[in-house]
Protein backbone atom coordinates (compact mmCIF):
# COMPACT_ATOMS: atom_id res chain seq x y z
CA UNK A 1 0.00 0.00 0.00
CA UNK A 2 1.23 3.78 -1.04
CA UNK A 3 1.33 6.03 1.69
CA UNK A 4 2.95 9.43 1.91
CA UNK A 5 4.49 11.55 4.18
CA UNK A 6 5.52 15.05 5.08
CA UNK A 7 8.80 15.19 6.50
CA UNK A 8 12.21 17.57 6.82
CA UNK A 9 15.32 17.25 4.90
CA UNK A 10 17.06 15.34 8.41
CA UNK A 11 14.72 12.75 8.02
CA UNK A 12 17.10 9.45 7.60
CA UNK A 13 14.39 7.70 4.88
CA UNK A 14 14.99 10.89 2.90
CA UNK A 15 19.42 10.52 3.45
CA UNK A 16 18.68 7.33 2.57
CA UNK A 17 16.51 7.50 -0.61
CA UNK A 18 18.77 10.53 -1.83
CA UNK A 19 21.40 8.38 -1.54
CA UNK A 20 20.04 5.69 -4.25
CA UNK A 21 19.59 8.54 -6.06
CA UNK A 22 22.70 10.50 -6.46
CA UNK A 23 24.15 6.64 -7.56
CA UNK A 24 21.19 6.38 -10.25
CA UNK A 25 22.52 10.01 -11.61
CA UNK A 26 26.46 9.51 -11.15
CA UNK A 27 25.34 6.11 -13.43
CA UNK A 28 23.17 8.36 -15.95
CA UNK A 29 25.80 11.20 -16.37
CA UNK A 30 28.95 10.52 -15.12
CA UNK A 31 31.62 13.02 -13.96
CA UNK A 32 29.61 15.47 -15.38
CA UNK A 33 27.66 14.79 -12.22
CA UNK A 34 29.39 16.40 -10.12
CA UNK A 35 28.62 19.96 -11.92
CA UNK A 36 25.04 19.45 -10.73
CA UNK A 37 25.71 17.78 -7.53
CA UNK A 38 26.18 21.30 -6.28
CA UNK A 39 23.37 22.48 -6.37
CA UNK A 40 21.53 19.32 -4.81
CA UNK A 41 22.15 20.38 -1.37
CA UNK A 42 20.09 19.09 0.79
CA UNK A 43 20.41 20.56 4.51
CA UNK A 44 17.66 22.91 6.51
CA UNK A 45 14.91 21.69 3.71
CA UNK A 46 11.47 22.19 5.55
CA UNK A 47 9.16 20.69 2.58
CA UNK A 48 10.06 17.16 1.84
CA UNK A 49 8.27 13.95 0.45
CA UNK A 50 8.58 10.59 0.76
CA UNK A 51 6.68 7.54 -0.58
CA UNK A 52 6.04 4.36 1.41
CA UNK A 53 4.92 1.05 0.04
CA UNK A 54 4.28 -1.16 2.60
CA UNK A 55 6.35 0.98 5.25
CA UNK A 56 9.10 0.90 3.14
CA UNK A 57 10.72 4.07 1.66
CA UNK A 58 9.86 4.05 -1.84
CA UNK A 59 10.32 7.77 -2.92
CA UNK A 60 11.07 11.02 -2.37
CA UNK A 61 10.65 14.84 -3.44
CA UNK A 62 11.06 18.34 -2.13
CA UNK A 63 10.72 21.83 -2.89
CA UNK A 64 12.32 24.86 -2.08
CA UNK A 65 12.08 28.85 -2.77
CA UNK A 66 12.35 29.64 -6.07
CA UNK A 67 11.52 33.10 -6.06
CA UNK A 68 8.22 35.16 -4.34
CA UNK A 69 5.47 33.05 -6.26
CA UNK A 70 6.93 29.69 -6.99
CA UNK A 71 9.02 26.53 -5.63
CA UNK A 72 11.99 24.98 -7.46
CA UNK A 73 11.09 20.77 -7.52
CA UNK A 74 14.18 19.20 -6.48
CA UNK A 75 15.67 15.32 -5.81
CA UNK A 76 12.61 13.74 -6.83
CA UNK A 77 13.70 10.01 -7.29
CA UNK A 78 11.89 6.49 -7.30
CA UNK A 79 13.78 3.56 -5.96
CA UNK A 80 13.96 1.36 -9.32
CA UNK A 81 12.09 -1.70 -7.88
CA UNK A 82 8.83 0.75 -7.11
CA UNK A 83 8.83 2.34 -10.96
CA UNK A 84 5.77 2.33 -13.01
CA UNK A 85 3.49 2.31 -10.39
CA UNK A 86 2.55 5.78 -10.45
CA UNK A 87 5.00 6.80 -7.00
CA UNK A 88 6.29 9.75 -8.71
CA UNK A 89 3.12 11.27 -9.89
CA UNK A 90 1.85 10.61 -6.50
CA UNK A 91 4.84 12.12 -5.09
CA UNK A 92 4.70 15.36 -7.47
CA UNK A 93 1.51 15.77 -7.18
CA UNK A 94 1.44 15.99 -3.17
CA UNK A 95 4.94 18.66 -3.58
CA UNK A 96 2.39 20.53 -6.11
CA UNK A 97 -0.01 20.51 -3.40
CA UNK A 98 1.74 21.91 -0.49
CA UNK A 99 3.16 24.85 -1.97
CA UNK A 100 -0.19 25.57 -3.47
CA UNK A 101 -1.35 25.69 0.69
CA UNK A 102 1.90 28.06 1.02
CA UNK A 103 0.31 30.29 -2.24
CA UNK A 104 3.00 29.74 -4.31
CA UNK A 105 1.68 29.97 -8.08
CA UNK A 106 4.23 27.50 -9.76
CA UNK A 107 6.72 25.18 -9.74
CA UNK A 108 9.68 25.04 -11.73
CA UNK A 109 12.25 22.34 -12.04
CA UNK A 110 15.72 21.12 -13.80
CA UNK A 111 16.80 17.59 -14.53
CA UNK A 112 18.77 16.24 -17.17
CA UNK A 113 18.25 14.95 -20.39
CA UNK A 114 19.37 11.39 -20.15
CA UNK A 115 16.18 10.34 -17.98
CA UNK A 116 13.28 10.05 -20.33
CA UNK A 117 10.87 8.25 -17.85
CA UNK A 118 11.37 11.31 -15.85
CA UNK A 119 10.54 13.64 -18.65
CA UNK A 120 7.58 12.16 -19.82
CA UNK A 121 6.48 12.16 -16.28
CA UNK A 122 6.80 15.94 -15.81
CA UNK A 123 5.21 16.27 -19.19
CA UNK A 124 2.16 14.07 -18.47
CA UNK A 125 1.75 15.88 -15.26
CA UNK A 126 1.75 19.05 -17.35
CA UNK A 127 4.89 20.22 -17.27
CA UNK A 128 6.48 22.47 -20.24
CA UNK A 129 9.69 23.27 -21.10
CA UNK A 130 11.40 27.04 -20.33
CA UNK A 131 14.42 28.54 -20.95
CA UNK A 132 17.39 27.10 -18.34
CA UNK A 133 17.26 29.64 -15.79
CA UNK A 134 19.95 30.32 -13.01
CA UNK A 135 23.27 27.94 -12.65
CA UNK A 136 21.53 25.83 -15.65
CA UNK A 137 21.73 28.36 -18.15
CA UNK A 138 24.53 27.53 -20.78
CA UNK A 139 23.72 23.90 -19.93
CA UNK A 140 21.39 23.16 -22.43
CA UNK A 141 23.21 20.31 -23.82
CA UNK A 142 22.38 18.26 -20.67
CA UNK A 143 19.67 20.35 -18.71
CA UNK A 144 16.26 20.89 -19.32
CA UNK A 145 14.03 22.96 -17.08
CA UNK A 146 10.22 23.13 -16.97
CA UNK A 147 8.00 24.80 -15.33
CA UNK A 148 4.00 24.05 -14.07
CA UNK A 149 1.61 26.98 -13.28
CA UNK A 150 -0.44 25.86 -9.89
CA UNK A 151 -4.21 26.42 -9.87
Amino acid sequence: MLTLKRTNSSDKDFHLLVEKLDQYLLGQYGQLQNFYGQYNKIENIPTVVIAYIDEQPAGCGCFKQFDESSVEVKRMFVANEHRAKGIGAAILTALENWAAEFGQKATVLELGNNQPEAIRLYTKQGYTVIPNYGQYVGMEATSICLKKELT
